[in-house]
């Protein structure tokens, strides 16, 4: 893949503003709404939607990245008088497809809310506000902690193609201060074309069919340390990405593109965060480098990054309801992954909490399902409504895929693989079962 090349939207051919197209009755009619809501928004310091009549064009601040697959814009959101309120008035864009808001100390909460709205360019019309996601932290643990140039921020939110974008943001409490550093991230991941949709070969028996990170565009060149393995996969973690639901399948490969970008370049993080993805038509990608079949210590649930895998369905699923295809695909890779690791995806395990999280202090034991949602580990609303009142019927899908099979004695334990099954491929339980999985892992 190409170099990453720095670079400015003052260097580039800048869209010249729309011009303002002559008003329907409709739209004279939108307009006077969208002025009677800057009025309230304005009492709060916040910029109003009828700001939105003459966008500012890119400037020679808004400055850019890009990788072989995508490209990376950043917008600065300027300073006010009032710590607890920011905004950015809003602007023509070179286009993106995604976006997010960051802030320098990568440990600081938003503590408030973000939303942003933006310009379709296919149409030039602006989208209503959007709330942007705030449960996710920096990881407790791994390359993700400590790195030079980590920020924190929202999740990503897709907003398929776009050239305009507004955003206001607002602390929880009046005399409390945002963090410093705003920024707001704008992503293009369709630089590199369609991608290939190529298939992860098998690793051992059972598993699914997974596209590869190459299949959906992934830069490699952006992965600047090697993984970090740890020595089980006790538990599989299900989240959603949140934003929105109004994609097609055929955007899901640059969806993922895209929030590997905002990752690792927007987040600072060493690679994407979750092991697994999945669309709502159930197509599996690979996440996180270093074997899909291996324990990697990803950055998806925190305070419980060790000795767990996860898998992000693509969606708002407090909005939507999950498909029959999702919920095959997410039982599916959570039985294997499990299997391999001999564990009954039906089961419980207990967990020790590596943060104080604010659901968990350090140290604390918690028992969890072995397939569990993410906010089973963390204070958040992830995976949704709908798909965590599906996580019942996800375990009990999982666990056909194998069967636990009573036996009187404890097998030995032949010499261990790195993942910590017998060569034989079986596994004891805490309940005294040994678990036969239909995977056959090899040892590196």
């Amino acid at each position: 893949m190409p170099g990453i090349d720095e670079s400015s939207e003052a260097s580039t051919d800048e869209p010249k503003p729309r011009p303002k197209p002559k008003p329907k009755p409709m739209a004279a009619r939108t307009a006077v709404l969208l002025a009677a809501s800057s009025l309230v928004a304005g009492s709060l310091g916040l910029v109003g939607p009828a700001a939105v009549a003459t966008p500012a064009p890119p400037s020679a601040a808004d400055t850019g990245t890009g990788t072989g697959t995508g490209t990376l814009r950043t917008v600065a959101v300027p300073a006010g008088r009032d710590p607890a309120v920011r905004a950015l008035p809003p602007r023509t864009t070179l286009p993106f497809s995604l976006v997010g808001l960051t802030w320098d100390d990568p440990y600081a909460q938003l503590g408030g809310t973000a939303e942003v709205r933006t310009r379709d360019s296919r149409t030039g019309t602006w989208s209503g506000w959007r709330a942007l996601d705030t449960d996710v932290r920096t990881p407790e643990t791994g390359p993700e902690h400590g790195k030079p140039g980590l920020r924190a921020g929202t999740q990503p939110l897709w907003t398929g193609p776009s050239d305009g974008v507004q955003l206001r943001a607002s602390a929880k409490q009046a005399k409390s201060s945002l963090p410093d550093g705003l920024r707001v991230e704008l992503i293009d991941p369709e630089d590199a074309g369609a991608p290939v949709t190529t298939p992860v070969p098998p690793t051992a028996g059972a598993q699914p069919p997974i596209t590869s990170r190459s299949g959906w565009g992934a830069d490699e060149s952006m992965v600047k340390n090697p993984p970090t393995y740890t020595t089980d996969t006790k538990a599989v973690f299900v989240h959603h990405t949140a934003g929105t639901n109004n994609y097609t399948c055929a955007q899901s490969a640059a969806i993922v593109r895209g929030t590997f970008i905002y990752h690792v370049k927007s987040w600072g993080w060493n690679d994407i965060g979750y092991h697994f993805l999945v669309d709502k038509c159930g197509t599996v990608f690979e996440g996180r480098a270093g074997g899909i079949d291996k324990p990697i210590r990803g950055a998806h649930t925190y305070g419980f990054n060790t000795d767990t895998s996860s898998i992000s369905v693509l969606g708002n699923y407090n909005t939507a309801t999950t498909t029959p295809a999702v919920r095959e695909s997410v039982a599916k890779v959570a039985a294997w992954k499990l299997g391999l690791y001999g564990h009954n995806p039906t089961g419980t395990v207990t967990l020790t909490a590596g943060a104080d999280n604010g659901k968990y202090k350090a140290g604390q034991k918690v028992l969890l399902n072995r397939i569990s949602g993410h906010r089973d580990g963390y204070p958040t609303n992830c995976p949704g409504n709908n798909l965590y009142a599906d996580l019942p019927a996800i375990r009990t899908a999982a666990g056909t895929a194998s069967t636990p099979t009573p036996s009187p004695t404890p097998s030995p334990s032949p010499s261990s693989t790195p993942t910590g099954l017998s060569a034989a491929g079986r596994a004891t339980t805490p309940d005294g079962q040994v678990w036969a999985h239909r995977t056959a892992v090899a040892a590196d």
